[in-house]
């Protein structure tokens, strides 16, 4: 592996181009493109305010930067760095923005949700969607880009229409059997539209193109519902991450539960093997206290890290959660399939240091991560299933089905990584500091 020098970022607001060739970022009120492969500055634009949110058009041409405060959005040209468009939303102000799938229109979501406005690049046109709903995921586009669904409040009930993104004409209008809708996202094929409800009522709704309702799958009635949501790559499986801290899968075929996963505190199964994170000093051979002051503040005696495979029974350290706390640190709160479909990751929140990853072919745990400290965030490689997580510190971790490794981000004065994503083609991962940013090179199947 190889680590490249490390850049200024704000709000962790940087992403690859849908393309793979350029890294952008925001540093405040500007932002910076970058070619991905040199890191070389290409463009390097000035915002009318410090940025909120940015993303890249679908063909990579375009970059919208949002400022929320003021109202506005830019939008700037890869090909034409003079050309530039500003979107002002007035007094109705704005809380969020994002490019429809052509990247050559812009929807915006006004404050308290009074509607989202369709902006059109190409004829300067306004088209004005009424009533979308304050919720969890209350918008999200087919793969193919061709539809767009919408989750709606009228008359103290909840909606889903369903547009084409050619014209945004409306394509289906229908009302979903659901106390508090929380969100709906597209099957990855684009056949089934999956609508849950919030965490005070457990049930999915799967609906068919058309608006018809496939099934209702309701695990149980009491307490806490759904927390998270996956479908997997394939569109064969639908995992469902709950407030009882178990993981349900559904089939794609009767859209009944397949089987369910359960995050056992004691983990007996001799086929997951637990990998637990040890971390030790170096030894410093020297009784010299100057040399040994020395060599504590050199990076090369930091504390290092390895994983170990202890012996089954292993008990998982559990977080018991404070009932008299606002949103409790309880239930599934992250969930992603490899892109092979082989494997799941799962969180479970009364588990904050352990990331479990489950065989979909045998339909039980295969390797269960423990941490010295509380997962931040995890992603699997968009190519292979390799699975990449970090934990607040200044290391990088691994998984693949040969195993574990833990890697030591070589940066001056240390980079703690909070968050991260891969790059499109697997060969690097884009690690996010609290205001920097740093790219890790992976080694390539030529370089092994």
């Amino acid at each position: 592996m190889n680590f490249s020098e490390v850049f200024k970022q704000s709000n962790q607001l940087c992403k690859v181009s849908p393309d793979g060739k350029y890294l952008a970022t925001c540093v405040q009120y500007r932002l910076v493109v970058r070619d991905v492969n040199t890191l070389q500055i290409l463009q390097l634009y000035t915002c009318l305010d410090q940025v909120a949110s940015m993303e890249w058009s679908s063909d990579s041409l375009f970059i919208l930067c949002a400022m929320y405060k003021r109202g506005l959005v830019q939008v700037w040209s890869l090909e034409q760095p003079d050309w530039h468009c500003k979107i002002d939303e007035g007094s109705i102000g704005l809380v969020s923005s994002r490019w429809s799938p052509d990247g050559r229109h812009i929807l915006n979501t006004t404050e308290f949700h009074l509607r989202v406005t369709v902006w059109s690049l190409c004829n300067k046109s306004v088209s004005y969607i009424k009533y979308p709903k304050a919720c969890q995921k209350g918008m999200d586009f087919s793969a193919d880009g061709r539809y767009m669904a919408l989750a709606e409040r009228r008359d103290c009930k909840d909606y889903i229409s369903v547009f084409v993104c050619d014209d945004w004409h409306l394509l289906r209008h229908f009302e979903t059997d659901t106390q508090d809708l929380a969100g709906v996202e597209w099957s990855p094929n684009g056949c089934v539209l999956a609508a849950w409800d919030s965490c005070l009522e457990y049930k999915m709704l799967l609906y068919s193109l058309d608006g018809r309702l496939l099934s209702t799958y309701s695990a149980y009635e009491w307490s806490l519902g759904i927390k998270s949501v996956a479908w997997s790559p394939s569109s064969q499986f639908l995992a469902i991450g709950s407030y009882d801290e178990k993981v349900r899968i559904l089939n794609h075929i009767t859209w009944k539960k397949l089987t369910e996963f359960e995050h056992h505190p004691t983990i007996t199964n001799s086929k997951a093997v637990v990998f637990k994170e040890v971390e030790k000093r170096p030894v410093i051979p020297t009784e010299d206290l100057s040399i040994q002051q020395i060599a504590m503040e050199s990076s090369l005696f930091d504390i290092q890290s390895k994983y170990e495979i202890p012996p089954l029974p292993v008990q998982v350290p559990v977080v018991k959660p404070d009932p008299d706390r606002a949103n409790p640190k309880i239930g599934i709160s992250a969930i992603a399939f490899s892109v092979d479909n082989r494997y799941l990751a799962t969180k479970n929140d009364c588990m904050p240091q352990s990331v479990w990853v489950w065989d979909m072919q045998r339909l039980g745990p295969t390797a269960v991560l423990e941490q010295t400290a509380p997962v931040r965030f995890f992603a699997w490689d968009p190519r292979r299933p390799r699975l990449a997580l970090c934990t607040g510190n200044t290391k990088l971790y691994l998984w693949s089905p040969a195993g574990c490794v833990s890697v030591k981000v070589p940066v001056e004065g240390g980079f703690q990584v909070q968050s991260l994503f891969w790059h499109c083609s697997g060969d690097s991962v884009v690690l996010l500091g609290k205001d920097q940013l740093c790219l890790c090179y992976m080694a390539t199947d030529e370089e092994k």
